[in-house]
């Protein structure tokens, strides 16, 4: 097995699990992970289909059952609820996207932005339809009408109207043609710039996770194998062959 490494930087972590164990019912899935999250970084967390990547992310927000320590800030926020987790500026934009799809791209952007004032949600409207002129084309249209990449704007959108400084991304290029998703990661590149919002990226496409982000970790049934830059991972040819596929 891989010897550990560790990310560093010199951002102090915005986000730190020690110890994070996850489980469905009897089923354990994560064993005990530790991994961190820059401020204004972009960590990638990759591994195979199974690794126990979208349980992390849930494991963040409180929705599957969790020990371990978990903090934001240095805040621990592990027990807390997951509505309380979003108040304090997580936010996730989970696979499959989540939409409604029967609400409209407004109510849809309204309901993104539940934790806060309408009046000011509705302010940020007009920065949303900078990142994505599509959504002020179709704002009146039913969400269920929109093309996958739409849907995926929507829901990135969504997110964002949160105002968060925490955004988990659980495979945004899913589905997603290549011009698409080189489309929204052009636009990621921008709002990471423009909102220094932190970013948690689970992403199936290693090389176009490991291309975005500055730190990388991988996971292996339920385990971290190796952690490190992003760079230096994607230099490691025997990492990328052994558990990244390509």
């Amino acid at each position: 097995m891989t010897a550990l490494l560790e990310a560093k930087g010199p951002s102090f972590a915005l986000l730190e699990a020690k110890g994070l164990r996850a489980a469905y019912g009897e089923t354990r899935v994560l064993h005990g992970i530790d991994f961190s999250v820059r401020q204004g970084g972009v960590t990638a967390l990759l591994g195979a289909n199974g690794a126990g990547k979208t349980t992390t992310l849930r494991a963040i927000c409180a929705t599957v059952r969790t020990s371990g320590e978990v903090s934001l800030a240095g805040k621990r926020i592990d027990g807390m609820q997951t509505e309380d987790i979003v108040r304090l500026g997580v936010a996730q934009v989970p696979e499959g996207r989540g939409t409604f799809m029967e609400l409209s791209v407004e109510e849809n952007m309204k309901l993104g932005a539940y934790t806060r004032p309408s009046r000011l949600a509705t302010e940020d409207f007009p920065r949303m339809f900078d990142y994505f002129p599509r959504l002020k084309e179709r704002f009146r249209q039913q969400a269920g009408t929109l093309s996958g990449g739409e849907q995926q704007m929507l829901a990135i959108a969504r997110a964002l109207l949160l105002r968060p400084r925490l955004l988990l991304l659980d495979e945004p290029s899913f589905g997603l043609a290549p011009l698409i998703v080189q489309e929204i990661f052009r636009i990621l590149h921008r709002i990471r710039e423009a909102e220094g919002v932190s970013i948690l990226l689970v992403e199936q496409n290693a090389a176009l996770a490991l291309d975005f982000a500055e730190d990388a970790f991988v996971l292996e049934t339920g385990r971290i194998v190796m952690a490190g830059t992003a760079a230096d991972i994607t230099k490691d040819e025997g990492i990328r062959r052994s558990y990244l596929g390509y």
